[in-house]
């Protein structure tokens, strides 16, 4: 099997090798320590320009308790990516699978340690169905493509911050991951694995995307509870019975033929990231991680509909980005 070919296999390897500008990859590590006082996540990553000029590599650091965001930088020679594997280095910070060191010194934010991962729970990846994108992994020359690495996962070790070491053993984690030109127009995305129910983790994302020339509203959910994994998606054959947004709530009720999905997502303050526009990474994603979410899982079926699963995930990523209107109404 060609490396092309493994790499899409696998999304959490690095898919830049060979591409030309523009063009970003993005990891997501999601770190919460067991107090559930602090709620981290770092994003390392690279932003091809077009003209050379703008190319970079980063880490983003989130402080989820407080919402003070970093971005740093560095050239994009401190980028290394193994060709095979998820492996990679920005300046002194290297992450991998199952560890993640940080060497941050700056006068903006001092980030030390390393944290080791553990009992990931990766999407499962097919051929028909290589990753959370389904089929449409396979479609070249899209904005963006999407990648879930684990729903959920033990962390251990510890980080030093301005000087205070915060112990993050025994820990919950979360790792995704985007690569492509461009962010889409417009998204909901939410993510929780801190329910009372231990081992249930939900990943949802509905965004406005380009596709031969068209708009589509695009979703695809995750809901890993019972060492089961319940995906709505609009390659599955998912739809939205309704989706409302407001300042104070996101609201989304899905279903297929078996199932319905009701989320009902609380709105908090958090802090602005950086995304990539095509051109710069001078995209504001506003993102908190103090969200919290209800769901209710119910099965179908002729005779009515059934309950699976209710619960509230704490701790939740939430983000509400761009014209999203274009979400909530039709897309041509």
């Amino acid at each position: 099997m060609t490396l092309p070919l493994q790499r899409t296999f696998h999304p959490a390897w690095y898919q830049g090798h060979g591409k030309k500008a523009p063009y970003f990859e993005g990891w997501y590590y999601k770190f919460v320590d067991s107090s559930e006082q602090h709620r981290w996540a770092v994003i390392p990553g690279i932003f091809k320009g077009a003209d050379g000029s703008r190319s970079h590599a980063f880490v983003q650091v989130l402080d989820g308790t407080s919402g003070e965001a970093t971005y740093h930088e560095y050239p994009p020679q401190a980028f290394q990516a193994a060709k095979q594997g998820l492996d990679v280095e920005v300046g002194p910070n290297r992450f991998t699978l199952h560890t993640v060191t940080l060497g941050i010194d700056t006068p903006g934010r001092s980030v030390r340690g390393t944290l080791s991962l553990a009992d990931l729970t990766p999407w499962p990846s097919t051929v028909t169905s290589p990753g959370v994108m389904g089929f449409f992994a396979w479609i070249p020359l899209l904005q963006t493509y999407h990648g879930v690495v684990s729903l959920d996962h033990r962390i251990d070790g510890s980080l030093t911050l301005k000087g205070k070491t915060i112990d993050f053993s025994d820990g919950r984690g979360y790792i995704e991951k985007d690569w492509g030109r461009s962010f889409p127009k417009a998204w909901v995305w939410m993510q929780t694995n801190h329910f009372d129910t231990s081992g249930t983790s939900l990943t949802a994302s509905i965004a406005v995307v380009p596709l031969l020339g068209f708009s589509l509203r695009g979703l695809v959910v995750g809901l890993w509870h019972g060492g089961e994994l319940h995906r709505f998606a609009t390659y599955t054959g998912a739809q939205i019975d309704e989706l409302a947004v407001n300042d104070e709530e996101v609201r989304a009720i899905i279903s297929d033929s078996d199932h319905r999905l009701e989320i009902d997502a609380c709105r908090a303050e958090g802090g602005v990231l950086r995304g990539p526009t095509g051109l710069d990474m001078g995209g504001r994603v506003p993102e908190s991680l103090r969200a919290t979410v209800t769901i209710r899982l119910s099965a179908l079926s002729r005779a009515g509909s059934r309950l699976l699963f209710e619960g509230t995930g704490r701790n939740a990523g939430l983000e509400v980005v761009g014209e999203v209107s274009k979400l909530l109404g039709s897309i041509e």
